[in-house]
């Protein structure tokens, strides 16, 4: 069970990379038409909202207009495919999270290749996973929710933005290290996910929490409670970029 842990948290520190198709060089100037932003989940999610603050910028700095495009399904595989299937001219942006690295390592069969396929451009946002419940789940604390997973095993519920997602992991590990068992429900983005969560249709979730500062500077009651019951050795940290 060891060997798992480290495999789960190794593929849950993988910096995503950003990328858009290869260039073509010989471009004199861009852009010089609109340009196509593709978020790879659900409108409401961290990397929908990190897309519209880089977007709104960029079109101010291009003086083009850049379009969101919300293309979820297949954790994120479906605009992320479209991204890679696009012509390779840069009028084409995917914004990325760590799915994008872990994918690979976790489907059969997956239509792009994450290094053959796409470009880096640049890191857009970091943050750390934050452990949240719904009000109705009788617990305060990470080890009042240990002890009421382990008293109804299989009847706690959380949401992920997909399956592979780090959201997704985030909880397998927790399950793993803190021996509870509890169904995971993935959704097509953190948006459709956190409505169902305030909702009270699932018990909790693992979001992301994108800031633009060190992790250092922002801390979270939840992780001082994870690190004081064992679960966590070290932060475990998303990062997110544009393709």
């Amino acid at each position: 069970m060891a060997d798992s842990a480290a495999l789960l948290r190794a593929a849950l520190q993988i910096a995503a990379l950003a990328a858009i198709p290869a260039i073509d060089a010989g471009a004199q100037s861009f852009p010089v038409k609109p340009v196509r932003f593709v978020v790879p989940f659900a409108i409401g999610g961290a990397s929908d909202i990190v897309a519209r603050a880089v977007g709104i910028k960029l079109g101010e700095m291009w003086g083009q207009t850049v379009v969101i495009d919300n293309r979820a399904g297949g954790s994120g595989m479906i605009g992320t495919e479209l991204v890679a299937r696009s012509t390779p001219d840069g009028y084409t942006l995917l914004v990325v999270e760590p799915t994008f690295a872990i994918t690979p390592g976790l489907f059969t069969k997956v239509p792009f290749d994450v290094q053959k396929d796409f470009v880096p451009v640049v890191q857009v946002g970091q943050g750390p996973q934050v452990l949240v419940v719904h009000p109705s789940v009788p617990v305060k604390t990470v080890k009042e929710l240990i002890a009421l997973a382990k008293a109804k095993p299989g009847q706690l519920n959380f949401a992920s933005p997909g399956t592979g997602t780090t959201g997704h992991l985030g909880l397998e590990l927790f399950k793993m290290m803190a021996h509870v068992d509890m169904v995971h429900i993935p959704y097509k983005g953190a948006g459709p996910a956190v409505a169902d969560l305030l909702g009270g249709q699932v018990s909790g979730a693992f979001r992301e929490h994108v800031i633009h500062t060190p992790p250092s500077d922002m801390w979270f009651p939840t992780i001082d409670e994870l690190m004081e019951e064992g679960l966590v050795d070290e932060i475990i940290e998303t990062e997110g970029s544009t393709e």
